[in-house]
């Protein structure tokens, strides 16, 4: 797992082709916007949370956030653990995000 500024995150991001924004807040949280194209898992399913990783491709990287960066660390060392070679995560999360942001309508 990597932390990765805000900077970096995005620079990384966008030159990577193999890449998957990974959302693990809540669905209220994601009601207040989210980062373009990401896919939303909430940490708080617990086992559910681990089943949807299950289902992901472990040979893609993940770019993951949540609201602090908090989560998303604890979502980046649970996918280390379940076989995912590239998780990213996001300093400071959606908080400290000034790209670009969308809203689910």
């Amino acid at each position: 797992m990597a932390d990765l500024s805000q900077e970096e995150w995005e620079k990384q991001l966008e030159a990577d082709q193999n890449a998957v924004i990974l959302d693990v807040r809540t669905e209220d949280e994601v009601a207040e916007g989210m980062i373009p194209n990401a896919i939303n898992i909430d940490i708080y399913k617990g086992q559910g949370f681990i089943y949807e990783l299950e289902e992901l491709d472990k040979t893609k990287n993940y770019y993951v956030y949540c609201r602090s960066g908090a989560r998303s660390g604890q979502a980046c060392g649970i996918m280390n653990q379940l076989g995912f070679k590239n998780a990213y995560n996001l300093v400071g999360g959606f908080m400290g995000w000034q790209g670009e942001v969308a809203y689910n309508d």
